[in-house]
């Protein structure tokens, strides 16, 4: 196995697209594990250590871009507010010492479909940033998984950075898993509430063979805020109304039976935190963000 070390952006797509199979580390907590248990032996490792740009962020009047190595732990810290859902999801990656060294870009890298990051990008609606020696090009999320641990990138192409809308409304995250650390997700839900569209978003990880979207679900539930006026009246929203947009987010699961959970009980605890965050991200809504909202 061969170690490339570029110290430029530059060099890094030059080597890339010399060795196209390269499989590029970063904060390694993903394909260090492949490589541990002999899952993987690839013929050339690409060090993106030392290239620094990968590691800031830059926040923009509608959103943030982030390097496709900012930790999880600086997100928590320093962009709650704009990515409220992200910074959730951040706190449920593994251990302190993780969270340091993973980020979002080795997420997208590694498209496992029980990613933590995934979800909480999905109902936010992001965009990632591939480049090659060829050009840059921006890859909607809800384009870049492909399949089971496989996505959108070409074999030349490196994630340089993730575009995040800013939230304009409330988001909220949460996982399930057989304790509350060190643990890959059973299952995964985001919800988004974007008022300025009047849109919702959702999204949902170790579900389905990819992290996927539950667009019927956001629609039935976009539809029914408008035609019952809950988005300028901020009233209570109706029991019906959440329950049907549970059972349709769980409906959106395509889930299997594995050592974690049975696919019954993804669905079923799916479909539970659906229902928990509606409640949570509308009664925010109703409070500090038609607030803000209406000072806008």
């Amino acid at each position: 196995m061969d170690f490339l070390r570029p110290a430029t952006w530059q060099e890094a797509l030059a080597a890339k697209a010399e060795h196209p199979s390269a499989v590029p580390i970063a904060g390694g907590t993903d394909v260090m594990v492949e490589i541990n248990f002999d899952h993987r032996r690839p013929e050339h490792l690409l060090d993106l250590n030392r290239i620094g740009e990968l590691t800031t962020w830059q926040i923009a009047d509608d959103h943030v871009r982030l390097g496709a190595s900012v930790p999880y732990a600086a997100i928590m810290e320093n962009l709650r507010t704009e990515l409220p859902g992200l910074a959730l999801a951040s706190h449920t990656v593994a251990s302190p010492q993780i969270r340091n060294r993973g980020g979002v870009g080795g997420n997208l890298g590694t498209a496992s479909p029980a990613g933590d990051a995934h979800p909480a990008l999905l109902a936010a609606g992001a965009e990632v940033e591939a480049e090659s020696v060829r050009g840059t090009r921006l890859i909607p999320i809800d384009d870049f998984y492909t399949g089971v641990k496989r996505n959108a990138l070409a074999p030349d192409e490196l994630i340089r950075a993730v575009r995040v809308k800013k939230a304009d409304g409330p988001q909220q995250y949460s996982k399930v898993g057989t304790r509350n650390a060190m643990v890959i997700a059973v299952c995964a839900f985001g919800l988004a509430l974007h008022p300025d569209t009047r849109t919702v978003r959702t999204g949902i990880g170790s579900a389905a063979p990819t992290p996927v979207r539950a667009r019927v679900a956001e629609d039935f539930l976009g539809a029914a805020l408008e035609e019952g006026g809950f988005w300028d009246n901020g009233k209570v929203i109706t029991p019906s109304v959440v329950r049907q947009f549970a059972d349709l987010v769980a409906a959106a699961c395509n889930p299997i039976d594995d050592v974690r959970g049975t696919a019954r009980y993804r669905r079923h605890a799916v479909g539970v935190m659906a229902r928990r965050q509606l409640g949570w991200t509308w009664e925010r809504y109703r409070g500090a963000g038609r607030t803000l909202r209406g000072a806008a």
